[in-house]
């Protein structure tokens, strides 16, 4: 009986030794961090209904300026059901939220980004507070294998040409 209880001891032991070897999983690209976050999931719909998907998974690195879902419930219903409509405006607004590099909050300092779009996004920041344009970063540094996601809480529209 005391045999039985020392092996399991160590079956225990071994097991607990185990579990703290095992590495945490490496980030998924931009485009896949978007389908797990539960407050990007209508970003992740207009991603792939733009195209864009396929840019977010590449190497990059990228860093995303992502509107939460909030974010997009908040823009006029017409203005959501017209880009939705038309693909080539909808990929210019979404490819105005990513930036080339991986610039994480700290990175980010008063002045302009060059957007994927092409525009350039004005970012400020106050202390801990991150602004792109308009929008307030409320989550910051979300790890990609191929950048850096930061939910902001409006959507950006470029400005008209």
């Amino acid at each position: 009986m005391k045999k039985t209880r020392w092996w399991l001891m160590c079956g225990a032991v071994c097991l607990a030794a185990l579990a703290g070897c095992a590495t945490s999983p490496t980030p998924a690209p931009i485009a896949r961090a978007a389908v797990v976050s539960t407050d990007l999931s209508t970003l992740d719909q207009l991603m792939r209904d733009a195209g864009l998907a396929e840019t977010l998974s590449a190497q990059g690195p990228y860093t995303l300026f992502a509107p939460s879902d909030a974010a997009f419930k908040a823009l006029p219903p017409a203005t959501l059901e017209a880009l939705r409509k038309d693909r080539a405006q909808l990929r210019a607004v979404l490819s105005y939220h990513v930036v080339a590099g991986k610039l994480t909050a700290a990175d980010i300092g008063n002045g302009k980004l060059k957007s994927l779009q092409g525009g350039e996004i004005a970012t400020s920041k106050a202390g801990d507070f991150v602004t792109v344009e308009d929008a307030l970063v409320t989550r910051a540094n979300l790890p990609a294998s191929n950048g850096v996601v930061h939910v902001i809480d409006r959507v950006l529209l470029p400005p008209k040409k």
